[in-house]
């Protein structure tokens, strides 16, 4: 039975046909996060570390670190940083030294750049997860070494020089090339997990289908885990989470063995609160006085203000179980036991506990 192992200096997260499925968190990505970029600009980290405390929180396994931010003030006062090579090796010892200061669960190292990718293995402590190789020539030929001499797995994109592919048989021979190229290196199928590429459903109406037939070939013919990006399948589309919730346990079911994911259903913001109680005040609904916003966004069905487990972990929880890969169902049952209290419980000691 195929075994992926991914390793903090504390704790062993396995990716397999027979374990509860690898949720990766992905929330410490400044791609489209203009925010977060300008964050770690000014070397501020603090939702760095509020990311990777509330994905652990929501159950996160593996949590993927990437540093492709873009420095846009300080590209003109040096050109460097209009350079990835130059901006994110650094940025990237940082952000893993920061992470594993916090929580206990491996790592997977994310970026496009080989010196960023060398950079967060020799900061992280135990086995991480190196994302990712493609099927181009000079991609294999700079990430494969790396995988080798730090004896770490590696995510495998199906996409090669050609690009990424509408046709599934070329992205299963795309698979197939890196599997067969790894083994030339002398690593091994197992620590290979394939990113099939998963096509947006409103873009293609057979992404779907595509997509688990692909996990099942992989599965069967290559041995080889898989993952995906799981947010793609609904992108563009309303009501995405109803897709996700969907989607998930459907490809866990035809082998899939683990997803690159955002774990967390972020807070109700204010401005959403806001909106809301407009529109009841204009229906005539007049609320009782002294009504909180945490009870106003529970009774109104908004949410929370408290980041907490998203949806799509409960369709993952429950999957787990229905696939016996939670046995008697004790993960389902700790994971919709109520909330403590705050001050009920055990007793705090007020000393930041890692997660």
């Amino acid at each position: 039975m195929t075994r992926t192992i991914v390793e903090s200096k504390t704790k062993t997260a396995i990716i397999g046909f027979d374990q509860p499925f690898c949720v990766i968190g992905e929330r410490i990505n400044p791609t489209g996060r203009k925010k977060l970029a300008a964050e770690l600009e000014a070397g501020d980290f603090s939702t760095v570390e509020a990311d990777a405390l509330a994905q652990v929180a929501a159950g996160a396994t593996v949590l993927d670190v990437n540093s492709g931010a873009v420095f846009t003030n300080k590209m003109a006062e040096d050109t460097r940083y209009a350079d990835n090579n130059f901006v994110e090796p650094p940025l990237m010892r940082e952000l893993i030294e920061r992470v594993q200061a916090i929580v206990d669960v491996p790592l997977c190292i994310d970026s496009s750049v080989p010196g960023a990718l060398e950079a967060g293995l020799a900061a992280c402590e135990g086995r991480p997860l190196l994302n990712s190789v493609t099927g181009e020539e000079e991609r294999l030929e700079l990430v494969l070494p790396l995988v080798k001499k730090y004896n770490v797995p590696v995510v495998a994109i199906s996409n090669d020089d050609t690009g990424i592919s509408e046709d599934p048989e070329v992205r299963f021979a795309v698979a197939k090339k890196i599997v067969e190229r790894a083994a030339d290196f002398g690593i091994p199928a197992h620590d290979i997990v394939v990113d099939p590429l998963v096509m947006p459903i409103g873009a293609m109406g057979t992404a779907g289908l595509q997509v688990f037939t692909l996990v099942r070939r992989l599965r069967d013919e290559l041995g080889v885990n898989t993952t995906c990006g799981a947010s793609n399948i609904s992108f563009g589309l309303p009501n995405r989470h109803g897709i996700n919730n969907a989607f998930l346990p459907m490809a866990m079911a035809t082998g899939m063995t683990s997803a690159i994911m955002n774990p967390v259903a972020l807070p109700v913001s204010q401005a959403k609160i806001a909106e809301k109680k407009a529109e009841l005040a204009a229906a005539g609904i007049v609320l009782p006085d002294g009504m909180d916003d945490e009870t106003f966004v529970t009774i109104f069905g908004l949410g929370s203000m408290k980041a907490r487990p998203g949806s799509e972990m409960a369709a993952i929880r429950a999957a787990n179980f229905l696939t016996d890969n939670d046995p008697s169902g004790a993960e389902w049952i700790r994971f919709n036991r109520p909330p403590v209290a705050e001050g009920e419980g055990r007793a705090r000691t007020g000393r930041r506990k890692r997660a």
